[in-house]
């Protein structure tokens, strides 16, 4: 039997405390490796604006050490106990991670949004620290404690789906009819965590679980599959990618860097499948406790983050949303890029239904939403000399349902967020001769250096859901649903997906891309 190891308690919080804060600055670099790639053999000019815009973002906020995403996540942590070790505290384990991630997301020198709300069916109150995190524990063999942890942003959780299959059912059918139905809000491309067998719970774990590797899927197909698990790995990665879906929903090459699954044995009758998807937000790191002290996190070098300067040619269109006027939206499509410059609200969903609630009680809005952009966005708090923290936006389809209402009785006439709208937005949008446009999700630092003055003018007790008006200078926008009704997260996919139908060599084949 191995000696028993003593873990201080506050080398267990320190470390947690400084894996959250490392990881809210860094990808992974495998991730920003394979990114890169997929973005050097796009071929969809939408598609690789989006994959440049996340590529430039991860540098700068491994320089300037701010969070890559506004919505820094819900802590998902696992835990394996070794068990000859013993942690010199009467507090419980999950009490001390908990300390670990409290103190992480109130670091004044890089605070982290607090997400997290308890009373989820009443009052989703906001806990005011990000705790407590989703914790998960094993007691194996060993005098370690041994730690991998995410941030799991919410836009990519949600989209999360579970499925109890019949044993005669094909696990890759299902996979291939759900994604499409996953839309956009998840932020592609990232990676699709897969879990296979158990119960409904333990599918659910080992998704989740899977997106804790390192992309590898090149490797795999070099050396070829062992097993019937890394033949669906190699066979869903190719057929996702022919999905056409692409960067942001766009339409493109590359909807997925990577597919990952996981399986343990099921009763006889069961099949249970879940499908868990990370987003281009993807965070998560690992580090072992042995008794000599905090684990150390070690930045990647500057030199692995490729450099990529955003270029902007003759067809886009700078915009004062000051005085533009529903004439000149008009003549917007899909895909056009903007470049925002004035006076815009922001907004979130405590933020819409406040508003809606007001209208519907015949009372005045406290902001005038006439003629006004709304952009639907949770930032971070400010550090040192900023303005606002990162920024960027939220998924756009939580809004569908008050859009109608704020278009016809508030005078709104454009939204900003991310992914696609469903069809009452657009049938709203186009009744309404309005617009919707999208903004990079994954991409919350470079938005927030266009942010030139930020002020809470609504509803300040709502925290980060608070409505801002921001001033902007050249802010980043694709024209996602223009005031016809057209949406390019329709035609864009349909577009690209008959592309690769017809493309000689097959460019989403993985044995061409390594």
């Amino acid at each position: 039997m191995s000696s028993v190891t003593l873990i201080r308690a506050d080398d267990l919080v320190q470390s947690v405390a400084d894996a959250l804060q490392f990881i809210s600055c860094y990808h992974p670099v495998d991730f920003i490796q394979s990114l890169h790639k997929a973005w050097q053999r796009e071929e969809s000019p939408a598609a690789r604006d989006a994959m440049a815009q996340i590529l430039i973002n991860s540098r700068m906020c491994a320089m300037g050490q701010r969070p890559i995403c506004q919505d820094t996540g819900i802590v998902v942590l696992f835990a394996e106990v070794g068990m000859q070790t013993r942690i010199d505290t009467d507090l419980g384990l999950e009490d001390l991670i908990n300390e670990g991630v409290r103190q992480a997301y109130t670091h004044p020198d890089n605070i982290l949004r607090a997400s997290i709300l308890s009373d989820p069916a009443g009052q989703r109150r906001n806990t005011g620290d990000n705790t407590p995190a989703v914790i998960h524990v094993r007691l194996v063999p060993g005098n370690t404690i041994d730690i991998r942890v995410a941030a799991k942003g919410g836009g990519s959780e949600n989209k999360a789906r579970l499925a109890m299959l019949n044993p005669s059912d094909s696990v890759r059918d299902w996979v291939l009819a759900t994604v499409p139905g996953m839309g956009a809000g998840w932020c592609p491309p990232g990676m699709l965590g897969i879990g296979i067998g158990g119960t409904a719970e333990k599918a659910a774990l080992l998704a989740k679980e899977s997106l804790m590797d390192p992309i590898d899927i090149h490797e795999l197909a070099q050396r070829g599959p062992a097993n019937r698990i890394e033949e669906l790995r190699l066979e869903l990665f190719e057929e996702v990618n022919r999905l056409g879906i692409g960067a942001q929903g766009l339409g493109g090459l590359s909807t997925v860097l990577d597919v990952k699954i996981k399986d343990y044995p099921t009763h006889a009758a069961s099949l249970p499948v879940a499908l868990i998807p990370n987003c281009a937000a993807t965070r998560h790191t690992h580090f072992t406790l042995d008794g000599t002290g905090p684990a150390a996190v070690t930045p990647p070098r500057l030199e692995d983050y490729p450099e990529i300067a955003q270029s902007h040619d003759d067809s886009v269109r700078r915009v004062d949303l000051n005085t533009v006027s529903r004439e000149e939206m008009a003549q917007w499509k899909p895909g056009d890029t903007l470049l925002l410059n004035g006076s815009m609200l922001t907004g979130r969903d405590a933020a819409h239904k406040r508003l809606i609630d007001l209208l519907n009680r015949g009372e005045p809005l406290p902001v005038s939403l006439e003629n006004r952009f709304i952009y639907y966005v949770g930032p971070v708090d400010p550090v040192r000399d900023e303005v606002v923290g990162p920024a960027g936006p939220t998924t756009a389809t939580r809004m569908d349902r008050f859009t109608r209402t704020l278009l016809e009785q508030a005078g709104l006439v454009g939204m900003i967020g991310k992914a696609e709208r469903g069809a009452a937005a657009i049938e709203a949008i186009k009744d309404n001769k309005a617009v919707y446009l999208m903004a990079v999700g994954g991409a919350a630092y470079l938005v927030s250096q266009a942010i030139r003055k930020a002020e809470v003018v609504a509803f300040p007790e709502l925290g980060m859901e608070a409505v801002y008006e921001f001033e902007v200078e050249d802010m980043p926008v694709t024209v996602a649903v223009d005031s016809q009704g057209q949406s390019i997260h329709t035609t864009g996919p349909a577009l690209w997906r008959a592309k690769i139908a017809q493309m000689s060599p097959d460019p989403v084949k993985i044995t061409s891309q390594s």
